[in-house]
């Protein structure tokens, strides 16, 4: 019979069980922390085996709020660590004023195109819209190739792939160009099942509550703009 060494043990699954007796179970101080060193011993192991870089393929999708601003976090990021950073905005038609304001800071890092001009129900024009998103996925394409830039946002392209303005094969096959150091943030609801499968890193943001929806209350400054 196969003993269950450590080594042996699948490291989600043992950390899983050490939270669940930690919280679950009155323990001892000496229990807590013999419990917890193994849990930093399982932990270590992992961070030692793992891949030391790797350019990721970012999916920030679903119906909740926050997906642009999740990976506005990534942006500030790697500005911060000194990286050149692209950001191509499909759909919106512009910054926001405070968003512009704050990355004005970083104009020598950060290159930034609002290639859209506006949600569908705005623009009533089909084909108008066909056309600045292949405009914009060609100016995402410059900067996916570029080795200069270590991280290029595609805002809200989920939308653009959801409404067929764009084919979601091209859009793997622009992303098999990118070197491979280079991260690269695709945003939206609706993000095809072929991109996910292909992305490394993947967030569904769940909406539960919402107070335009809920309870009528319009966008906010320092909340939606």
């Amino acid at each position: 019979m196969k003993n269950d060494t450590p080594e042996e043990l699948n490291p989600d699954k043992e950390i899983g069980r050490l939270i669940d007796e930690v919280m679950s179970s009155s323990l001892t101080d000496e229990q807590y922390r013999k419990k917890m060193q193994r849990r930093k011993e399982v932990q270590d192991q992992r961070i030692a085996q793992a891949v030391p870089e790797k350019g990721l393929i970012i999916v920030n999708t679903g119906n909740g709020k926050g997906k642009t601003t999740a990976a506005l976090g990534m942006v500030l990021r790697s500005l911060g660590h000194g990286y050149k950073v692209a950001i191509v905005q499909f759909i919106k038609g512009s910054w926001e004023p405070s968003e512009k304001r704050v990355f004005s800071n970083w104009e020598d890092q950060l290159e930034f195109h609002a290639m859209g001009e506006g949600f569908t129900w705005e623009t009533q024009d089909r084909d108008r819209d066909l056309d600045k998103a292949s405009a914009a996925w060609q100016k995402s394409l410059e900067y996916i190739r570029n080795p200069d830039f270590h991280m290029v946002l595609l805002d809200e392209i989920n939308i653009a792939l959801k409404m067929s303005y764009l084919e979601v094969e091209d859009v793997l096959a622009g992303l098999a160009q990118k070197p491979a150091d280079k991260h690269v943030i695709l945003t939206g609801r609706g993000a095809p099942a072929a991109l996910i499968e292909r992305a490394d890193l993947v967030t569904e943001m769940t909406l539960i509550k919402h107070p335009f929806r809920d309870q009528g209350v319009k966008a906010q400054p320092g909340i939606e703009y």
